[in-house]
């Protein structure tokens, strides 16, 4: 066990905490600059000196440590090739809003700090595409020491493609800080949409008040510190030129005075300008952080620099409060997959201005086919928005709504998408020349997504306003499920991977809960058809039970004995209060899955030995029991521990050999959030403390 000491105030309230976190935790990734799909940036290795750090998708995004210490150089960032001796890792420990690494050499501790300040009471901070990089020494023999830190990024941070051109400057902020920029000279906003691209327009930002910079061949740079423990004297003056030739490096280094006894900490901000982040029915929508600094991003960086002191204590305490609740609910362990998702999450999407001057969140199928603002990936995604920031949860319906008002969405059910990121112009699944294939859509699928997630950000807005608003659409998907929902046709749901499926038992449970919150919202709006749409729903439930039992387990499909699912959907009858099924239910299925599971957990259904992350902790909470959830979270945590696929926490994975089938840093992360919605008082709590100014 690891413990760390948190000394901080929020809200008023000083907190003291320690933040425990199990012994040995090794992710698949580490998350160290992430802020949305474009700038995300993780470790894909135990250590940060084995290679280079590595975009979402794979692709090579450079950034460099080096530590000059009485006439000897470390390396505590990037591979060997760049020179100097490895620093030893001692740690890492990965926290909602922080990543802090620890390493020793030379008589002196190195912690290493990432921290972005994705706080939900203000949105500024939430939206702004800024880390800090601290840099904190500490002597370990009791001796002074003079050091240098060098710190560098590349380029390659601004470029889909290392052939494309860019160029470089320098600028001085009206604050005083030292800014190094780099862009591509095309500077192509939001031309290209698809899934495994990455940002080739808006500008890239390394700043500091403190130390020296240069703009230099990366060789150069670290060569001449290695040797002198300086920066080169002269800038390269090629710009603009390929990444490829001969790549550049924004570079710092920063002089420390570290005294026999205590510490010195400096540190710089790495941060990203998209000028435009969304492309909305062929409107350009800019940046959540726009609303204040306009276009003003230097004013941006110098208020962001400044404010570290504050927000690291905000983040600390933050970090304390949420990895300690989820501790004492749901254990150590749990607590690790909150500080490692945290980040991951809102990283998957975009906050933005929406059509309507309010937030709107606007996520990407990551690896799965690049849709923009999937409705059954939302699904997935709501526990964490309802929990951290609802008003998100709304902003991630209101453009599927729109759409689904307009001319070219022609069926009576949901949408799927509205696009591929980052141009939400209308839904591409199930698409070709010829227009939608009614044979390829998720009707049962998307209806019941909209509906409940709609019908959980009204449970926690504590009141009807935003349903009132597309009242005729969500009634009109109600009808829908109400034909079509108690056996589901032949037709995909959100696991397509799986293929189409004829009356599906976990959908038909899709539909009838559905149809129970529809009727909630009904009697939330005091209307007189209440009482039927719940009367409805109830015999649903009760013909459900009947038709899908299977001896001491319910069916894949209701005319399939011998078969089971995950009935991940029945999570939805507890939380909004519903009842709709007797309790016997999920307590059967989790009797029945504990005979099920394999080394790395529990398989999606009786078809394949795979698995989705989301849905298996779903299952896990179905009877709100510690237990039950321990029983199915151990083979999930041992996988997170043991796969052999170093990269952001996938939620598609072989249940026996813990390898990725596909998928990795998507949003659907947020459902492993879930459990904290059993806990009402603590899911308002934390939802209170969304930003009040919005």
């Amino acid at each position: 066990m690891i413990t760390s000491i948190v000394v901080a105030q929020v809200a008023g309230f000083i907190l003291l905490h320690s933040i425990e976190l199990p012994t040995g935790f090794r992710a698949p990734a580490v998350p160290l600059v992430v802020h949305d799909p474009y700038t995300s940036i993780w470790s894909f290795s135990d250590t940060l000196t084995e290679q280079w750090c590595s975009h979402w998708t794979g692709r090579q995004r450079t950034m460099s440590g080096l530590l000059y210490l009485d006439g000897k150089v470390f390396r505590f960032i990037g591979p060997s090739e760049l020179g100097g001796e490895s620093m030893r890792q001692i740690a890492y420990k990965i926290y909602p809003t922080r990543t802090i690494y620890e390493f020793e050499g030379g008589g002196v501790k190195l912690y290493l700090k990432f921290t972005t300040p994705m706080l939900t009471e203000d949105f500024r901070w939430l939206s702004t595409p800024c880390t800090y990089v601290e840099f904190e020494l500490v002597s370990t023999d009791g001796k002074e020491h003079n050091a240098t830190v060098y710190f560098d990024i590349g380029t390659d941070w601004c470029v889909n493609v290392e052939k494309q051109v860019v160029q470089w400057e320098r600028l001085n902020s009206p604050a005083g800080l030292t800014l190094l920029k780099a862009g591509t000279v095309e500077q192509p906003i939001l031309e290209k949409a698809g899934d495994n691209i990455r940002i080739d327009w808006g500008y890239v930002y390394l700043t500091s008040q403190t130390g020296q910079t240069v703009l230099a061949e990366r060789k150069t740079a670290v060569d001449t510190f290695i040797q002198r423990g300086t920066l080169p004297d002269k800038e390269d003056t090629g710009s603009p030129r390929a990444v490829e030739d001969r790549p550049i490096a924004l570079a710092i280094t920063i002089p420390f005075n570290i005294p026999s006894q205590g510490s010195d900490s400096k540190y710089v901000v790495v941060a990203y300008d998209d000028i435009y982040s969304i492309d909305f029915m062929h409107e350009k929508l800019r940046p959540w952080y726009w609303k204040e600094y306009g276009d003003n991003f230097v004013l941006l960086l110098d208020t962001v620099y400044k404010e570290y002191m504050a927000l690291k204590q905000k983040c600390e305490a933050w970090d304390s409060y949420l990895m300690n609740e989820a501790a004492q609910k749901l254990g150590l362990e749990y607590s690790a997959l909150v500080g490692l998702t945290y980040r991951h999450v809102f990283g998957s999407g975009k906050i933005v201005v929406g059509k309507d001057d309010t937030p709107w969140f606007f996520h990407k199928e990551c690896f799965s086919n690049g849709c923009i603002a999937t409705v059954d990936v939302t699904y997935p995604a709501t526990p964490f928005f309802a929990l951290f920031a609802p008003s998100l949860l709304r902003g991630m319906l209101e453009p599927v709504y729109l759409y689904a008002k307009m001319p070219e969405w022609i069926f009576e059910f949901s949408p799927h998408d509205v696009g591929t990121y980052p141009k939400a112009n209308g839904q591409v699944y199930g698409k070709d020349k010829n227009g939608f294939k009614l044979e390829s859509q998720m009707p049962v699928e998307e209806c019941g997504n909209m509906i409940l997630a709609t019908a959980l950000y009204s449970e926690i807005a504590g009141k009807i306003d935003y349903a009132r608003e597309h009242w005729e659409l969500i009634e009109q998907w109600a009808n829908y499920l109400k034909v079509h929902g108690k056996d589901p046709e032949n037709q995909l749901c959100t696991d397509d991977f799986a293929g189409h499926l004829a009356h599906n038992t976990n959908l038909s449970l899709k539909a009838i809960v559905a149809l129970g919150a529809f009727a909630k919202m009904c009697q939330q709006r005091h209307l007189a058809n209440a009482g039927e749409w719940e009367n409805l729903a109830r015999d649903m439930a009760k013909d459900w039970v009947e038709r899908a039992k299977d001896g001491d387990h319910f069916r894949l499909t209701f005319d399939k004995p011998n078969t089971w699912s995950m009935k991940y959907n029945l999570v939805w009858d507890k939380i909004l209060g519903l009842n709709l099924f007797p309790s016997e239910v999920a307590k059967m299925e989790i009797e029945y899955y504990k005979k099920q599971q394999n080394q790395y957990g529990l398989p999606l259904d009786i078809r394949k030995d795979y698995t989705k992350t989301d849905w298996l902790i779903w299952c896990a909470t179905l009877t709100n029991n510690k237990e039950d959830f321990d029983f199915l979270f151990q083979p999930f945590y041992r996988f997170m521990n043991e796969t052999p696929d170093r990269i952001p926490l996938t939620d598609w994975y072989d249940t026996k050999t813990g390898k990725c089938v596909g998928f990795r840093a998507r949003p659907v992360i947020g459902g492993v959030y879930i459990p904290f919605l059993y806990y009402s008082d603590l899911w308002r709590t934390i939802a209170s403390k969304e930003d009040k100014n919005l």
